[in-house]
């Protein structure tokens, strides 16, 4: 299994990524081809190191980094990549994609 992992730094305005992120963007992503399951985070954010910035977490999930690869070459996927920088310029988001094991 692959996942991406997204982490939202706070948005300046809260109200205005909120509407965008589920009106705009979730429904978006949730169309990327060989997408498995999208999940998000509910509620606070605690951040045991002393991280305050953190507003929002999303994972991913795919069969294979390939598939997840393909799932961004196509349209939808362009179309996200394209999303994602209007509702989180690159400082406002960092984003991680990984192959997962079950230990």
């Amino acid at each position: 299994m692959a996942k991406m992992t997204v982490i939202y730094k706070t948005p300046k305005n809260q109200e205005a990524f909120e509407k965008h992120y589920f009106e705009v963007h979730v429904p978006l992503a949730k169309q990327l081809p060989g997408l498995v399951k999208y999940e998000i985070n509910d509620g606070q954010i605690i951040s045991t190191t002393g991280h305050t910035d953190v507003y929002g977490v999303a994972n991913l999930y795919f069969e294979s980094l390939g598939s997840m690869m393909d799932a961004f070459k196509s349209d939808i996927g362009k179309q996200c990549a394209a999303d994602r920088k209007i509702l989180a310029g690159d400082d406002d988001v960092q984003i991680y994609v990984y192959d997962t094991k079950t230990l």
